[in-house]
């Protein structure tokens, strides 16, 4: 598990907690559909039926979100990697093309330098003269 991408492991733990959640959803179904069998009144019974309707809807609803959400995270972080992956491949793009302007500019400044020659004596400035 540790060569895999963490977006198949969010993707893997949000299924196992879906099943999971919906499994827990109609075990609270069958509870009250148990309730509804139990009971004496068909009032009684039409409650129970109802609660067991909305208790397996709202499970399935929550398990919906809970998947929504898991993928939501796993592209979310797929998307990161997969930008910070192609930034760091342009910025070495870019530092291996500035040292090779670097090293270009190097050897044509180093056939085209002239020697370095000494400072130029000054000039002496002529004097007015008196005649």
């Amino acid at each position: 598990m540790a060569d895999a991408d963490l977006d198949g492991i969010i993707r893997q733990l949000a299924k196992q907690q879906n099943k999971t959640l919906t499994g827990a959803a109609k075990a609270r179904r069958d509870h009250y559909l148990g309730l509804a069998a139990k009971a004496k009144d068909a009032g009684g019974k039409a409650r129970a039926k109802s609660l067991a309707k909305a208790a397996m809807e709202q499970g399935l609803a929550a398990a919906k979100r809970l998947q929504v959400a898991a993928d939501n995270a796993a592209d979310s972080y797929a998307r990161a990697m997969r930008k910070a992956s192609d930034t760091a491949a342009a910025s070495s793009a870019a530092e291996t093309k500035a040292a090779a302007n670097k090293a270009a500019k190097d050897s044509s400044a180093a056939t085209t330098a002239r020697p370095k020659q000494g400072k130029a004596p000054a000039k002496k400035k002529a004097g007015k003269t008196k005649a």
